[in-house]
C-alpha cells in the first residue's frame, strides 16, 4: 500500500485536501494531511517538516509526498529525513539551494505571476505575517474553481508568516529521490512556462500538466487523483518479504 502525505502550501490547512483524500483512498491507498504553523513567525521550513514527519511516525508504507505551491519548499526536507518512494511538486515554488525564497523572488522573476506579487498585502507592522485578499485569491489561486468550491476555500485562508521565507534554504543538496512536477496551464501564480523549464535541471523532475490553475484539487480533483495514483503505481517499492 502506498501513504500519500499531502502537504498544504502557504494560508492553506489539511482542509484543501477534503475533495482529492477520498479519490485516493478509493485506489486502495492511504493518506496522511497536516496543518502546518503557516502563521507562527518562528516556524521555518524545517519546523514545517518536523510536522510532516511527526505525521509520517510509524507508517512503513511506501510514502509519495505531495507539496503544493509554497508545499514544495517542506517535502525535501522530509525526503532528507526519512525513506520516501517519490516527491511530486504541485504547482510547486521550487526551492533553490544557498537562497532564501524573496531572493528567488527577486532574482527570478518569471517563477511567479507579476500580477499575484503585486497584489500581496504588505506585511504587518512587526514584518511578520502578510495575507492574499478574496479578490487575489479567487483570480490566482482559485480561478477554474466554480463560486461556491472559491468562496468556501477563501473565507479558510489564514495569514502566512514571512519568516521561513527570509531564511536561506537549509539543504546543502537535494535528497536523492525521484520527483514528478505537476503544472497546469493556465497557473496565474507559479507559471507553467518557468515550471516546465526550471523543474528538471533543478530538481530532476519529470514534468507532468493538467489544464487549469493552481489548484486543482478543489478544481478538478478526479483528473489529480488519476495522476497521483499513476505515479503511486510507477513508483511503489518492491513488495517487502
Amino acid at each position: 500500500m502506498t501513504t500519500f502525505a499531502l502537504v498544504h502550501g502557504g494560508w492553506h490547512g489539511a482542509w484543501c485536501w477534503n475533495l482529492l483524500t477520498p479519490l485516493l483512498e478509493r485506489g486502495g491507498h492511504r493518506v496522511v494531511t497536516m496543518d502546518l504553523p503557516c502563521g507562527d513567525p518562528t516556524a521555518d521550513f524545517a519546523t514545517y517538516a518536523d510536522v510532516v514527519c511527526a505525521a509520517l511516525r510509524g507508517t512503513d508504507d511506501d510514502v509519495i509526498l505531495v507539496g503544493h505551491s509554497l508545499g514544495g519548499n517542506t517535502i525535501p526536507l522530509v525526503a532528507a529525513r526519512r525513506p520516501v518512494a517519490h516527491l511530486v511538486y504541485l504547482c510547486a515554488v521550487l526551492p533553490r539551494i544557498g537562497s532564501s525564497l524573496m531572493d528567488q523572488v527577486a532574482d527570478d522573476p518569471a517563477m511567479l505571476d507579476p500580477g499575484y506579487v503585486a497584489g500581496l498585502s504588505e506585511p504587518d507592522r512587526q514584518n511578520r505575517q502578510f495575507w492574499v485578499d478574496a479578490a487575489l485569491a479567487r483570480r490566482h489561486l482559485y480561478g477554474d474553481c466554480d463560486a461556491a468550491t472559491a468562496t468556501a476555500a477563501i473565507l479558510r485562508l489564514r495569514p502566512q508568516a514571512l519568516y521561513p521565507m527570509l531564511q536561506p534554504y537549509p539543504l546543502t543538496e537535494f535528497p536523492a529521490v525521484g520527483s514528478t512536477y505537476i503544472a497546469c496551464t493556465d497557473d496565474l501564480m507559479v507559471r507553467c512556462e518557468w515550471s516546465r523549464r526550471v523543474a528538471p535541471t533543478r530538481v530532476g523532475a519529470d514534468v507532468v500538466e493538467l489544464p487549469g490553475s493552481h489548484s486543482p484539487f478543489l478544481s478538478r480533483p478526479a483528473a489529480l487523483a488519476d495522476v497521483l495514483l499513476g505515479i503511486g503505481d510507477r513508483y511503489r517499492q518492491p513488495q517487502r518479504v
